[in-house]
């Protein structure tokens, strides 16, 4: 054991995540990767989150990661199994945010019965590293987007009306607008501008980032210097499949196709088609002729069967070809499937670096948030094309037209090479970049610098 390790092994580590499935998931990755370095980890959540997250360390047997139920203020709109984004109704996000916010003095409790040395939190809630320096704790922040998002929010957060220094990924002011248009919802009277840019603030003297210096190495240096601290990539944070039962009928059906064949479409645990744009990819993929899985999601309040959100006749006429799974699918393990030669995505950042980390060229549909830039930083790598749309409106035909020109054609020969190349690298730097994650942390901690006092929100 190298000296690193055998001080990693006496630290510990209190992790709170946002709550949703696309804030907890790289939480409890960068759990794994820290708790396989010595490091002894509490994976703090409400009990609805917990539930999924205790299945999966039972099954991979990650006894130094230990879940801890974080209990929300009761809301009389809220009950308990709306303590999660995972079909919650819209309108109840605000209230979400502000038992969030008010479980502050129990998040506290918390930290003094456990007396971790370090806090990793999340972008939403600017209060816990301040809990944490009330205990005299060290406190990071983990962005969960890309670095380019992240400047992107930081700069027009700072700057508002002014170009965004980078060509490749400038927006239109108005679609700019729009895109950032999250950053002023308001909950609790704070805004989600507000919350970020604190949370970035109350971060010691460093920032983790779910990213790759293989991808965005220029955004990581240009965020340093927009908000002073050290942008420290932890990588990709991408889950290694897992072998289950349930999934041997799709990966059956894989197994019979040719490589690289097969287009695998989903928009997210969070995003939610409406029935239009459905019709729009549904004729797209059959007008393509490739072969496709395609995940269909509802909100769990949606009373819609999927023969009658999808076009008459769509799901006899695709048997052949296509194959549609409602709900959920094993996402790494079919984009790990030599099969898969294309991933029609919304941009998620989570999704966006799966495809990148195996290597499947990814034909972008994004939808909201930060997706467009997302879209935009792909293509300037070289491993994706968007789908352009007529007044903003999703048509079939340019989603065939994309698929077919990066699976089938010669034109996407040059795409699918740089994917392939691209996740190589990445692969490659990937656990050199959690090593340089454990030196800033035992580095941080080594040295126990409390240095700001904040004030609460």
């Amino acid at each position: 054991m190298d000296s690193k390790q055998e001080r990693s092994n006496s630290i510990s580590i209190l992790m709170l995540p946002w709550l949703a499935h696309g804030h907890i998931s790289p939480f409890l990755d960068l759990a794994r990767k820290l708790s396989l370095r010595n490091f002894h980890v509490y994976f703090c959540s409400t009990p609805i989150n917990l539930k999924p997250v205790r299945e999966s360390l039972i099954e991979k047997t990650f006894s130094s990661i230990q879940p801890v139920d974080l209990h929300l203020p009761y809301l009389e709109e809220l009950p308990p199994e709306y303590h999660t984004t995972k079909d919650l109704p819209p309108h109840l996000m605000s209230s979400l945010k502000t038992a969030f916010d008010s479980a502050k003095p129990k998040f506290s409790n918390i930290l003094k019965a456990l007396k971790p040395n370090l806090l990793i939190y999340d972008f939403m809630q600017p209060w816990a590293p301040v809990a944490a320096r009330e205990e005299n704790i060290e406190a990071v922040m983990l962005s969960t987007c890309g670095a380019a998002a992240s400047s992107l929010m930081a700069f027009y957060s700072n700057n508002p009306g002014k170009e965004f220094p980078f060509q490749a990924l400038n927006f239109p002011q108005a679609e700019c607008e729009k895109s950032m248009h999250f950053l002023h919802y308001t909950a609790n009277g704070v805004t989600n501008k507000e919350r970020y840019m604190q949370c970035i603030e109350r971060s010691s003297n460093i920032v983790l980032i779910k990213t790759s210096g293989e991808i965005e190495s220029q955004y990581i240096d240009y965020l340093s210097g927009l908000v002073g601290k050290e942008i420290v990539p932890v990588g990709p944070l991408v889950q290694e499949p897992k072998n289950k039962d349930d999934d041997m009928v799709i990966v059956e059906w894989l197994n019979k196709k040719n490589p690289s064949s097969v287009v695998f479409v989903s928009f997210g645990s969070e995003y939610y088609l409406s029935l239009a744009e459905m019709e729009e990819i549904a004729h797209g993929l059959e007008l393509s002729k490739v072969s496709f899985i395609w995940v269909v999601r509802f909100h769990g309040g949606d009373k819609i069967s999927i023969h009658e959100a999808l076009p008459e006749g769509f799901l006899e006429r695709i048997r052949e070809k296509g194959m549609v799974v409602e709900g959920w699918a094993p996402q790494a393990k079919i984009l790990g499937h030599s099969s898969i030669g294309g991933f029609v995505s919304h941009y998620g950042w989570s999704s966006t670096l799966e495809g990148m980390m195996f290597g499947v060229p990814i034909i972008a549909i994004p939808m909201h948030l930060e997706q467009p830039l997302n879209a935009k930083l792909v293509v300037e790598v070289g491993v994706g094309v968007e789908v352009s749309r007529e007044n903003e409106k999703l048509k079939a035909e340019e989603v065939a037209k994309v698929i077919n020109k990066v699976v089938m054609q010669e034109e996407g020969k040059e795409v699918r090479k740089k994917a392939k190349e691209l996740s190589q690298r990445m692969k490659d730097k990937d656990d050199g970049e959690m090593d340089v994650v454990v030196e800033k942390l035992v580095q941080l901690l080594g040295e126990s610098r409390i240095s700001t006092t904040f004030e609460e929100i």
